[in-house]
């Protein structure tokens, strides 16, 4: 192609500020070296979809992957993973708070996958997160984008089933995950009993850092398995919410890290998604769910209670009321809730009641409503709970049950941090507000 056919290109850089014309730039040339279309390219410059519009591509990740995020249907990264992955796939570190949905988890499988070399026997990226759920999660978001680089094997280790398969996974050279995900409880018990060696790590991720380095007895698990860890190694950390005095926390893990805070604390309210709240008294609560759950629409919905008992009860009423419902809550096997977790995400059931366990960095796609049976104990738990409806920038309603003096200052709490607006419920919602068509 000759300078010629690019002389429109240059003309249209001159009018633009510096550090724009830098970005054009690099995009042209990356986007001319993958055949991008150039007239697509220019129509764009300058909106939002102008910096996103090579999408995935420009990271220039392996092949392999990039046909694996193709299969998963992504084509343009979100603002989190377009400030994250070109760094962190450089091995730097990294520490990040961007609201829920917005792809934190696929910013550190995709730089892991991209440096990640193989070699039997060996564990070289090592991934923490709180509850076992997310841990399960997240090694199949691993399997997800892993899909067509066979060699690497991934395991996911955590409390409440017995440890000898775990033993027997890691004596075993051809089966030794590259990639161990797990709760810092398991990892460490293995590490402690010389089963799990962790010489070779050069990945150290923390997924919802904040809650395992503000519990003192998780933060000691933690900083234990961090000690067993070689010195030079990249550490990412990842969160929807990380309170100021959080965050030197986090970077003493950390070398010079790339902080991104994609959102402070007024933007972390989630775009797409109606929140509304109904004050009523505690006996009037379950007359008032069947109500909602009789005259809205949703694909699926999640129901939050304060108890595992409460969930249980709530469950119960639910099904004989002819709700299609599961409950999940802490008290159960961890096979059960797994299986349960497993059935709701296949849209086996639509109705979910669950604990807070379930309120934190799990995704399921098809969640357009939540309701706050009980409302959570605190303003964060409020935003990580209404974040599973609305995920990745959809619609979502978000409704809460107010029936004291407690739950007002929740509520009150919430709108004045994140600068949100939430008011009373009104007879009739907009079903295109919260229903994706």
């Amino acid at each position: 192609m000759s300078a010629a056919d690019h002389a429109d290109d240059l003309i249209d850089y001159e009018e633009e500020d510096e550090q724009t014309i830098q970005q054009e730039t690099a995009a042209a040339q990356q986007a001319d070296a993958l055949n991008v279309d150039d007239e697509d390219k220019k129509d764009k410059k300058g909106s939002y979809v102008g910096i996103h519009s090579t999408g995935f591509r420009d990271f220039l990740l392996k092949p392999e992957l990039l046909r694996s995020i193709v299969d998963c249907g992504f084509e343009h990264p979100s603002e989190v993973q377009q400030e994250c992955i070109p760094q962190s796939i450089l091995g730097m570190d990294v520490l990040c708070q961007a609201k829920s949905g917005m792809g934190k988890t696929a910013v550190f499988v995709l730089a892991t996958l991209q440096q990640l070399e193989p070699v039997n026997g060996e564990v070289s990226v090592i991934v923490l997160c709180h509850t076992r759920e997310l841990a399960f999660q997240i090694k199949n978001e691993y399997a997800r984008f892993s899909k067509y680089l066979p060699d690497i094997r991934t395991e996911v280790f955590y409390g409440g089933v017995p440890m000898t398969k775990d033993v027997e996974i890691l004596k075993d050279k051809n089966r030794c995950p590259h990639i161990l995900v797990g709760t810092p409880g398991r990892v460490l018990a293995l590490v402690r009993d010389k089963y799990l060696k962790l010489a070779n790590v050069k990945h150290f991720v923390l997924d919802e850092c904040d809650k395992m380095l503000e519990q003192l007895d998780m933060r000691r698990d933690v900083q234990d398995i961090f000690r067993a860890t070689p010195h030079h190694k990249q550490v990412m950390m990842f969160s929807a919410t990380l309170a100021k005095e959080m965050r030197p926390v986090c970077k003493k893990f950390m070398q010079n890290p790339l902080e991104i805070y994609v959102d402070d604390e007024a933007k972390l309210t989630l775009h797409g998604l109606q929140q509304f709240y109904i004050k009523m008294e505690e006996r009037e609560k379950n007359r008032k769910l069947n109500d909602l759950l009789d005259t809205l629409e949703f694909n699926q919905v999640c129901i939050f209670v304060r108890s595992v008992s409460r969930a249980n009860e709530l469950n119960r009423i639910l099904s004989d009321c002819n709700f299609p419902s599961i409950c999940i809550h802490s008290q159960m096997s961890q096979d059960e809730r797994i299986k349960r977790y497993k059935s709701f995400k296949d849209f086996e059931k639509r109705i979910m009641v669950a604990t807070d366990i379930f309120g934190r960095g799990i995704d399921i796609e098809r969640v357009n409503i939540v309701i706050n049976y009980d409302m959570p104990d605190s303003a964060d738990t409020y935003l990580h709970r209404v974040g599973r409806a609305g995920r990745f920038g959809t619609k979502g309603l978000g409704i809460t049950f107010v029936s004291d003096e407690k739950d007002t200052a929740v509520l009150n709490d919430v709108q004045s941090r994140f600068e949100v607006n939430i008011s009373p419920l009104p007879e009739e919602v907009d079903l295109n507000t919260y229903m994706t068509s």
